[in-house]
């Protein structure tokens, strides 16, 4: 379930230009706590005045971006994929799983960070956060930043709450742990199907500027999938990026809620 309020109505607000953040609350789907605040990438980069010079040669404020993001690795076909984005010079941000995953797999997350791809959160088990007390969310997301810190030196500052789910509450507990949530404005579904061609077919109809993509890596549709979906995006003009970057020159803030 995806409980992040992304409705026709609350993108409509958005694009008109409704408040920000404090004054924007969204009632979530039925069975999940209302939401409060969901910022786009667009409205991130307006509410910061750094300037750009960070940004070259890719600045999102005036180039079309587009961020590849891949949910559940690593696992065994990552290096596959790993290879496919270093040839074509691809960044990509990976939201890793921890129980079969990130203690599997080592050499592969340290892969990913060598190569300059972003590491981010996707919990332990794949719990729905929503579901879970405070201490709950806490033993489903430490586990994982212990991992990554262990591999790379460093600590995931994004996260991707597992089917989209967040409230306030998990909000909270996210904030203090020192991580921001970044949903998506696509999806192939491809956990549903192996169907390479449909997995492209629904990835392009989907994207604009601005754009995050959810992909799962693991799944035997979508790796041969990526190369069309690069070359059909590059093709339009897009710029791939990873998430810190769609966002930039803002940082992302713990606890906020990030989504097309």
């Amino acid at each position: 379930m995806i409980c992040s309020g992304n409705s026709a109505a609350a993108r409509r607000a958005r694009r008109a230009g409704a408040p920000l953040l404090a004054a924007v609350t969204l009632t979530v789907l039925a069975g999940c706590s209302t939401l409060t605040g969901v910022v786009s990438p667009a409205e991130a980069r307006e509410g910061t005045k750094q300037d750009a010079e960070r940004l070259q040669p890719v600045d999102c404020r005036t180039d079309k971006c587009v961020a590849l993001t891949f949910d559940g690795g690593p696992s065994e076909p990552t290096p596959k994929l790993l290879d496919l984005l270093r040839r074509e010079k691809v960044p990509a941000t990976f939201f890793l799983q921890g129980k079969g995953h990130t203690d599997t797999y080592p050499d592969t997350v340290r892969r990913m960070a060598d190569e300059g791809h972003e590491i981010a959160n996707h919990t332990w088990s794949h719990e729905d956060l929503t579901a879970l007390t405070p201490d709950q969310i806490r033993d489903e997301t430490a586990p994982v930043q212990e991992d990554v810190r262990k591999i790379t030196g460093h600590y995931p500052t994004l996260i991707r709450p597992p089917g989209g789910a967040t409230n306030d509450r998990v909000s909270d507990v996210l904030k203090k742990l020192g991580l921001s949530q970044i949903l998506w404005s696509v999806t192939a579904k491809d956990y549903r199907t192996t169907d390479t061609a449909l997995i492209k077919k629904r990835v392009l109809a989907q994207t604009e500027r601005d754009g995050i993509i959810l992909l799962h890596e693991r799944y035997a549709g979508t790796i041969p999938a990526v190369p069309d979906i690069i070359t059909e995006l590059r093709h339009r003009g897009y710029t791939f990026v990873t998430v810190p970057h769609l966002l930039a020159p803002a940082t992302p803030q713990p606890g906020t809620v990030y989504r097309p």
